[in-house]
């Protein structure tokens, strides 16, 4: 039994008596009487660990909508997310110990359940669970902080209704917290902020706050101050209830308050004025008592923050390190005061009947029409695990509900609560829940509603992005034997995960994998072999190239498809222009700006059809067209010979013997991001201009660079070991796409010269072009 603040432990003891349950209050109180000989003038104990009632998941899906929390944790990759997640976990009271992440215990982080995620020490994949503190139901997932696995953090802040940001206080603010942030706005996730790893050499707290504020433009000030820094940090100083806390014990989980030092009494003070000025400049209220110079209390403030956070004006900082066990139930405080409930956001689905925006109820009834989205997939033992955020009205196990997607009515023949890798099975869930279907079939993304619903009032709630794969990689499985397997594998991997697809390449007869980055590819094929058993081997990962029309140049075509061999001829012709779009990576535009039914509507749609067949193809070096605009201004068709293959036909030459006569290739740009120690960075700014790299920023602080700039992705291949062999292992990088560029005419001659020797280009140039 924990050792309890009397007060705290006061109320539980009397809470206990009403509820009947004596042997509670008897245990609560036996706790009072051996805490107080602990206790001084100066100093009180709180062992803050959640109630060690076990966990009910029916009760957790009955709880009222106000005590409802739906975060998640995100973070710039080895910021200590998945160590917060862990002691969040024990703290709670849903583990019974801590492991480490990277397995060294043989056991291993609760939400890192994958054994590659444990060998590698990263988060693969997000992972959901739920948890208790202090009269609040906490629905959290841990979302990777890898750029390569951004989707997962994109599809988890689709559905949460606040975040906690990590940051390390050694790094700062890093090129993925930018990424995350941006996630963030997206969707408009109000979050707080934790300044993790302050034991770590060259952390720094407010050197981090700084950088919040110049660098994301955050509107941010601390609620905590960290009394010492690296190997002598011990604790913190809250702001507003101006007292020191220690974390003691072998788990951090004693709490012991005491009075400030004087030492910190003026920085306290300076720092609560701080704090009312970054409150002020976003809250009317308290900006007309600041500026009224009238008493502003704690109370206040409080109410302030909840108000600013909300609002997404304002982040407020909690301080501490996680492996060490500080800071992290301060941390579920401020969750629980300051990110909102479901109700105090707004949610809207989509019609699919006249695509009219409408507000979600949030009220956990079953009288309001269910609507629930389904944000991810994944496959277990039992089937596919379908993880869903119930939006409006009830989703209920046995009950029917229907894919606005599909039409398709399917019954929901098990609902979960998920933690982690395990799951508790539930009987309903409201809005507000975040709950698992198992064997449901359905899509990422889809939208599912009451069965009984009419369908004009059928919906669909709005999409999650989706980034588009930027390296691909050529695949194969050893024997064929599992050919079986290995087409079942990356089946589901496609299912699971949408920024992963594969192609196969016909001319080459090679399966092509694609994802986000190198990481994302690698971890695939590792997954394949452990999971499914099938050995594959992988070839040197292939850029995504890009076609398209020089700035500012326009081609004019005129195309005739004719073709006359006895019986019913062919005949399509067609006149119109290609212009380039100012975004290249927009994929096309098509405008029909024929006059007077000169093409009929249906033949149309055929001309598009086949300029997007020639696009998937290329014409200049046999990579996919992006950025044009192809307008069909007129057009002639013959009663018999005209027809949609005809048709076609023509709007796949228009691309393939006029757009080419303009058109240039591009290339992927990275942003990368690399950290050195300040004696290499000579040699790695060096090995970044011979990659074709511009360096847009260097930052030196604390015998650490960091080294902003762009480079073009084949470039890339590799510079992880490269980095490493300068620094002796001590350089780090990241890399995101940025745009395409286009290609340097050497490079671009090679790309078209191996495509002309291409079998697939000699076979277009032997058929019968089109005029």
């Amino acid at each position: 039994m924990a050792l309890l603040h009397p007060r705290s432990a006061s109320i539980e003891f009397y809470s206990g008596l009403l509820a009947g349950s004596f042997a509670r209050a008897a245990a609560l109180l036996r706790n009072m009487l051996r805490c107080l000989p602990r206790l001084n003038k100066r100093a009180c104990v709180l062992r803050c660990l959640s109630s060690d009632k076990k966990f009910d998941a029916e009760s957790i899906v009955k709880t009222d909508l106000e005590d409802i929390r739906n975060i998640g944790v995100s973070a710039h990759i080895d910021s200590g997310k998945t160590t917060v997640t862990e002691r969040i976990l024990y703290y709670s009271g849903r583990i019974d110990s801590i492991h480490d992440v990277k397995g060294k215990d043989g056991v291993g982080a609760k939400m890192d359940s994958m054994e590659l995620e444990r060998q590698r020490g990263i988060t693969i994949k997000s992972a959901a669970t739920c948890m208790q503190w202090k009269g609040k139901t906490i629905n959290l997932i841990d979302t990777p902080g890898h750029i390569d696995f951004t989707i997962e953090v994109e599809r988890s802040l689709r559905v949460l209704d606040g975040a906690i940001l990590v940051l390390c206080g050694s790094g700062g603010v890093q090129t993925q917290t930018y990424t995350v942030y941006n996630q963030m706005r997206r969707y408009t996730v109000p979050f707080i902020t934790f300044i993790n790893k302050l034991d770590r050499l060259g952390a720094c707290a407010y050197r981090t706050l700084d950088q919040m504020r110049n660098d994301l433009k955050v509107n941010a000030a601390l609620l905590q101050l960290p009394i010492g820094v690296e190997k002598d940090f011990e604790g913190v100083v809250d702001i507003l209830g101006e007292k020191v806390i220690h974390f003691e014990g072998d788990r951090g989980d004693i709490l012991k308050y005491s009075d400030v030092p004087v030492t910190f009494e003026q920085d306290l003070i300076n720092r609560r004025t701080e704090l009312i000025e970054c409150l002020s400049n976003v809250d009317e209220e308290i900006g007309e008592r600041f500026l009224m110079e009238e008493d502003i209390t704690n109370t206040d403030i409080e109410k302030a923050i909840k108000r600013t956070v909300t609002a997404q004006t304002f982040s407020p900082i909690i301080v501490g390190s996680a492996l060490k066990n500080k800071g992290v139930q301060p941390l579920l405080d401020c969750v629980n005061k300051y990110l909102p409930n479901p109700s105090e956001v707004d949610n809207y689905a989509i019609s699919i009947h006249d695509e009219e925006r409408i507000r979600m109820e949030t009220a956990r009834t079953h009288t309001n029409p269910l609507v629930a989205l389904a944000f991810k997939l994944e496959e277990n033992q039992y089937g596919q695990l379908t993880f869903i955020r119930v939006y409006q009205g009830r989703l209920k196990r046995g009950h029917a509900v229907i894919n606005t997607r599909t039409g398709e009515k399917v019954r929901v023949p098990r609902l979960v609560l998920m933690n982690s890798n395990d799951t508790q099975d539930v009987q309903e869930a409201y809005a507000g829940d975040i709950v698992a279907m198992i064997g449901v079939e359905c899509a990422s993304g889809d939208t599912f509603v009451t069965a009984d619903l009419p369908k004009e009032k059928h919906v669909s709630m709005e999409s999650i992005y989706v980034p588009e794969p930027v390296i691909s990689l050529r695949i194969r499985n050893v024997h064929t034997k599992d050919n079986e397997k290995f087409a079942n594998a990356i089946n589901r991997f496609q299912r699971e995960d949408p920024t992963f697809k594969c192609q196969f390449n016909a001319e080459r007869r090679e399966m092509i994998i694609l994802g986000m980055g190198e990481l994302h590819l690698d971890v695939y094929a590792e997954r394949i072999r452990r999971e499914y058993g099938c050995e594959v081997e992988t070839g040197e990962p292939t850029v995504n190239y890009r076609e398209t029309m020089e700035p500012g140049s326009a081609v004019d075509f005129e195309v005739t498809y004719k073709r006359q061999s006895g019986g019913r001829g062919q005949y399509a012709h067609i006149e119109g222009t290609i212009t380039p779009l100012e975004d290249s990576t927009t994929p096309y535009e098509f405008v029909n700006s024929t006059k007077g039914g000169a093409i009929p509507t249906t033949l149309i749609k055929s001309v598009e059809k086949g300029m997007v067949e020639a696009m998937q193809e290329g014409a200049l070096t046999g990579n996919r067209i992006t950025g044009i605009k192809f307008e069909l201004k007129d057009g002639k068709t013959h009663p018999v010979d005209s027809s949609d293959f005809t048709f076609s036909k023509a709007g796949y030459y228009a691309i393939k013997e006029h757009f080419v006569k303009k058109a240039i290739a591009l290339e992927p740009w990275m942003e990368i991001e690399v950290h050195i120690p300040d004696d290499f960075s000579g040699a790695v700014l060096n090995s970044i201009s011979e990659r074709r790299g511009t360096t847009s920023n260097l930052e030196v602080s604390d015998g650490q660079t960091v080294i902003s700039a762009s480079v073009p992705l084949k470039e890339m291949f590799g510079y992880t070991t490269k980095l490493r062999s300068m620094t002796r292992g001590l350089g780090e990088f990241t890399m995101e796409f940025k745009k395409y560029e286009a290609l340097e005419t050497a490079d671009e001659n090679d790309l078209i010269s191996l495509y002309r020797d291409s079998d697939q280009y000699k076979k277009q140039q032997s058929s019968e072009f089109g005029v």
